[in-house]
This record gives structure tokens, C-alpha cells and sequence, in this order.
């Protein structure tokens, strides 16, 4: 969970206007410069993409190979953590696919038309849609193993692209957003979470398969059940009654906030593993809520999935 005060709507920083566009300065002589280290492409494969270029850097783009899209911002720690790390697979690529990176900061609107509610956020465009993405720090062996799904899948179904020419209309391909998520987002930012919820759930009665929504939803249910909630109290509480599942589903909504994932759902897998009937299903049923945070096919939700499976049978 990102500061309370960041806001993807919030108004643009100048200043990080102008270091982003120095960083892309510096790509582009890097690139220019020829091979890095080791013979490779240096940074061919990772741009720098802003509001004003982000249709043809990646809408257009991932119409000939997919994009991997970066957001981050200079003030978020783990951003910086897994940047390096998207970079260097980016340069191993050598083309198979491209990195984008986009300072939130500065550019407000891709935030907004990727419908970002935390960061680090990384997503995979290919044939100007959305495929599949993921939040957070994941370390690097994570991150290949998410890469090498992506591409494997994309490569069995036959939507790897193959290059050639855009389609015709393809730059103007972006996705429309719901007006919605301006609400969601405004309430959000003046601590009305019950109209941050009504928000989301408006989006989802036209569209009940949105994912965004969905995780934007499941955001505000878990801010609203941990409000002024004192953390000692709570995980003393899950620790004097360890197969509980009401002071254990608290113990995990406070892992959650605190961006501590995996040890949310493994706090839950153990509750289903130790119990059975309403209790089991009570923990079950609360993680489930939990997966609904993350985008579809994060590595993390995966992994908790198998975790679960093999808890219950």
C-alpha cells in the first residue's frame, strides 16, 4: 500500500517532468553509443515513455513485440529495487521485448489509463491490450519466471507478435476509463472510503470481469477494516490464538497494508492447514478476498493458490 497522499490525478511535478526527460536524454545517447557491456544492445530495449508519447511507444509498439511497462516514482522504495532488475532482463532480451518505464510523477494520465493503485506496478501490453501484470518488489528470479510465462503463453496461443506493419487506427487505440475511477480516486484522496467502495462498485455492476475495479475495491474493504486499527494489539492477538481465524484474517489485513503479501496468505494457509468446517472456511474465503488486491496471474497469487490447493485436499 503506497502513502495516503499519493495520487495518481494529483498535479504533474515539474521537476520530476524535467529529470524524467533527462533520464531519456541519457537512454537515447546510451543507446546511440552503440553495444554494452558484453556485446549486447545496451539500452536499445528500454525507453522512457511519457503522456504524450505513450501511443506510439507502447499502444503502437506492442503491435510488433511486447512491452513491458515499468511504473514507478522516485520516491518509492521499492520501485528502485525493481527497476535494476527489469532492466537488466530487458538488455538480455535483446528484442524480444521492450521495456517502458513511466514516472508516475510526471506523467499522471498513464498512471490513470493503466488504472495504477499502488506502485511498483508492471504490466505487459501486447496488441494494444493489457495481458498480464504484477505489483510489487518481486526479486529477480520472480520476475524471469513471470517473464518466461508471459512470453510461453503469448508463444502457445499464437498472440506473440510478429512484427510488420500497424494496423490501421492502431494509434489511437487507447483504452477508455470510467469516469468512475476519477470518483474512486477523489473519495479515496479525502478519506471517504465509503464512496471510494460505491465508486468501484459502480464500475463493476457495468462490468463485473474488471480486474482493476476489483482490486481498487478490495483496496478500500481492506482500508476500511483496518482503520484506526492498533497493529501490537492485533498481531499480539493472532499470536495467543494462532487458529482463530477473526484475529488471524486481522493479523493478515495488516500484513497486507503493509505490502507484506506472501506472509498474509501463508498466515491464512496455515489457518485452513490447522482447522476445519466454519473456521477453515472462514480463512479460506477471507484469502480469496485477499488475491483480489493483486492483478490476475501475479506469481505470488500463483504460488498462494498451489499453497491453498494443497492445504484443502
Amino acid at each position: 500500500m503506497q502513502p495516503s497522499d499519493f495520487s495518481i490525478h494529483g498535479a504533474v511535478d515539474l521537476g520530476a517532468r524535467k529529470a524524467a526527460m533527462e533520464r531519456a536524454a541519457q537512454r537515447r545517447e546510451a543507446a546511440a553509443a552503440g553495444p554494452g557491456p558484453g556485446g549486447g544492445p545496451g539500452q536499445a530495449q528500454i525507453i522512457d515513455v511519457t503522456d504524450d508519447t505513450f501511443a506510439t511507444e507502447v499502444v503502437e509498439r506492442s503491435m510488433r513485440v511486447p512491452v513491458i511497462v515499468d511504473l514507478w516514482a522516485e520516491w518509492c522504495g521499492p520501485c528502485k529495487q525493481l527497476s535494476p532488475v527489469l532492466e537488466k532482463l530487458a538488455t538480455e532480451a535483446a528484442g524480444e521485448w521492450v521495456l517502458a518505464k513511466v514516472d508516475v510523477d510526471a506523467n499522471p494520465r498513464i498512471a490513470q489509463t493503466m488504472r495504477a493503485q499502488s506502485i511498483p506496478m508492471v504490466v505487459a501490453v501486447v496488441g494494444g491490450q493489457v495481458v498480464h501484470g504484477f505489483m510489487g518488489a518481486l526479486p529477480e528470479n520472480e520476475v524471469r519466471q513471470w517473464l518466461d510465462q508471459l512470453l510461453g503463453a503469448l508463444r502457445e496461443q499464437g498472440l506473440m507478435p510478429q512484427g510488420g506493419e500497424v494496423p490501421e487506427g492502431a494509434e489511437a487505440a487507447e483504452p477508455e476509463i470510467d469516469p468512475a475511477y476519477s470518483e474512486a480516486q477523489q473519495a479515496i484522496e479525502t478519506g471517504d472510503l465509503d464512496a471510494a467502495a460505491e465508486a468501484f462498485k459502480k464500475i463493476l455492476a457495468n462490468a463485473p470481469a474488471d480486474e482493476a475495479a476489483k482490486a481498487g475495491l478490495a483496496q478500500v474493504e481492506l482500508a476500511r477494516r483496518i482503520q484506526g486499527a492498533d497493529p501490537e494489539r492485533i498481531l499480539a492477538d493472532a499470536e495467543a490464538a494462532p487458529d482463530d481465524p477473526r484475529p488471524q484474517t486481522r493479523a493478515a489485513d495488516l500484513e497486507m497494508a503493509q505490502g507484506r503479501f506472501e506472509a498474509a496468505f501463508d498466515r491464512l494457509i496455515g489457518v485452513v492447514k490447522r482447522t476445519s468446517g466454519d473456521e477453515r472456511n472462514a480463512a479460506r474465503v477471507h484469502l480469496l478476498s485477499l488475491f483480489e488486491m493483486l492483478p490476475p496471474g501475479d506469481p505470488r497469487v500463483t504460488a498462494a493458490r498451489r499453497k491453498l490447493t494443497s492445504a484443502l485436499f
